[in-house]
This record gives structure tokens, sequence and C-alpha cells, in this order.
């Protein structure tokens, strides 16, 4: 017979070693728990690289949520799941204080008995709250709002935010080409107060913050590169505490609650997988999850619940 091939350890292995080191030195683990959390791990990690992603820095909300409704899909029992879970959020949680990812990326994912994890949003008054924070009576502050704005009037992820040049945004039709995964081109439309925070924006504190220097890019900072993820993760952080915002808020947390609250108003599910850029609708069909689980809590205060 011939032997298995071993692949070379990744930043990802790496990082589930130090993690499992943490938990059989500092946390004193039973050795049981510790070879379930091992199991998990590495299953967690092979599909991470079967989907292209090297680093734990590259995973976002999405992708957990994916990999953990696989799991369902397999047929794993709630408590596999429940463990499974607790693994991957503790593997991040700990990246995350080690410093080596600028973020918690399963902070916001939650499960309900016998459904698929359920994204993190916020209510529409929190949002108003939020979007209020910018001070747009200075530069970063118009920068800030107009990327607030975008963010929840289009859904868009993180990385595409902070990619986009100037010329992705068309004033007169009132859209944005964005580029998503694989390189793929969408359209999605964006509303009047969008429109016109990117307009106050772009007729002038964008060339204050770029003082003489020139760019293509859409969102700057005042060293003339463009705003990063890590950047922009931190001053929605502020914003959001600034708001009185108990939970912590992520980027994605804006791209939920704009998916959650069009189809709360009735949009059709396939426009907003459009809009989303989600290849597969099952992705989008989330969303509607989220809607029946608050229809529930609303029936269970009846009083013949």
């Amino acid at each position: 017979m011939t032997e298995a091939v071993q692949r070379a350890p990744t930043e990802l292995d790496e990082a589930v070693d130090r993690y499992l080191a943490h938990l059989r030195v500092e946390r004193g683990l039973l050795n049981a728990t510790l070879e379930a959390y091992a199991r998990d791990l590495r299953e967690y990690v092979e599909w991470l690289s079967g989907r292209g992603v090297p680093r734990l820095a590259e995973v976002d909300e999405p992708l957990i949520l994916q990999h953990l409704g696989a799991l369902q899909l397999r047929g794993l029992s709630r408590a596999s799941q429940a463990r499974h879970l607790a693994a991957v959020r503790g593997l991040h949680r700990f990246a995350n204080a080690e410093g080596l990812t600028p973020g918690d990326p399963s902070e916001g994912v939650e499960t309900t008995r016998g459904s698929r994890p359920l994204p993190h949003f916020l209510a529409v008054d929190e949002v108003d709250l939020l979007l209020a924070q910018p001070d747009a009576g200075n530069a970063s502050g118009a920068r800030d709002k107009a990327m607030l704005e975008l963010l929840y009037a289009s859904g868009l992820r993180v990385s595409e935010l902070v990619a986009l040049p100037v010329s992705a945004i068309d004033p007169h039709t009132g859209v944005v080409r964005v580029r998503g995964k694989g390189g793929k081109e969408r359209i999605v439309p964006v509303g009047e107060r969008a429109r016109d925070a990117l307009a106050a924006y772009l007729c002038g504190p964008r060339q204050k913050l770029l003082g003489t220097r020139h760019s293509s890019d859409l969102f700057v900072t005042p060293r003339g590169g463009h705003m990063t993820r890590q950047g922009f993760w931190k001053l929605l952080g502020r914003y959001a505490r600034s708001a009185g915002i108990q939970q912590r808020v992520c980027p994605h947390t804006l791209r939920h609650s704009f998916a959650t609250h069009l189809l709360e108003r009735g949009a059709d599910l396939r426009a907003v997988q459009a809009m989303l850029g989600h290849a597969d609708i099952a992705t989008t069909q989330i969303y509607t999850h989220v809607d029946r689980e608050r229809l529930k809590a609303v029936i269970a205060k009846h009083p013949r619940a």
C-alpha cells in the first residue's frame, strides 16, 4: 500500500496548534475534550484550505456560517454541532487575542435549536443611530459617513467596500459596480441617502484627505492610501460604541442588517441574492430563517402562546 501524502503545515495548522497548546497548558482541559476539539478544528482547517483560505485573518462570518451549515447537512447531531461551534469560536477568539487576526468573525454567530446558525443584525433604529455618528463637517467624518451609508445601502462585503475605485460610482444611475469573489462583477443600486453622502464626500473632503496626491481609490486616508479592512473595522467599532450599541458590531453586521431589513419589507429573495453576490440562493435563504425566528418571538408573547 502507498502511504498517504502528508501536506505541509500551513498558517492555519500553526494557529490551531497554538490554540490547542493553550487549552492544554493554560486551561487544563481533559484529554477527551482536547481530542474532540482537535478533530473539529482539523476538519475546519481542511475545509478552509479546500476553499483557498490560507490564514485565519481571511476568514469572515459567512464562511463560518457556510461551514456550520455544511455540518448540519451532513447530519451531525445538535450536540456535535454545538461542540464544533464552540471549538471554532474559541480558535477565533484566541487568534484575535494573540494579534493573529484583526477581529473575531465568529462573535456574531449564533445557533437556535434545530436550525442553522443565524447571522447577527441590528434593528432599524440601531442602524439609524450608528449612521448618525460620523461628523460630516470634517473630511474624515464625511468619508466615514459615506462608507457607512454605502455599506448599509448596498450590503457590500467590507473587502469589496475598501477596494472600490472612484469609477465604480455612477452618480447618474445611482448604482455601484462591485467586483466580488472570483472577480465576478455585479451592479448594486443604492438609495438616495447613500448617494447624497457619497456626493458630499466626493465634492471636497476626499481631495482634502489626499492633499496634493492623486489616487483612483474611492475611500482614502490622509496618508494617500486606501482605507483598509482593519482600519474600517476599528472606526466602525468606535462609532457603534458612541451610538450606545451594546453588542459588538462588525462590517458584516451591516451586510446582515441590509439583507434582513429588505426581506422584512417584502423584497424578492432572488433580488437580494443578486445584490449580495451569493452564488447559491441557499446562502441567502438563511435570512428567511432570521425572519421566522423573529416572528416566533413575537408569537411567543401572545397571551395564548
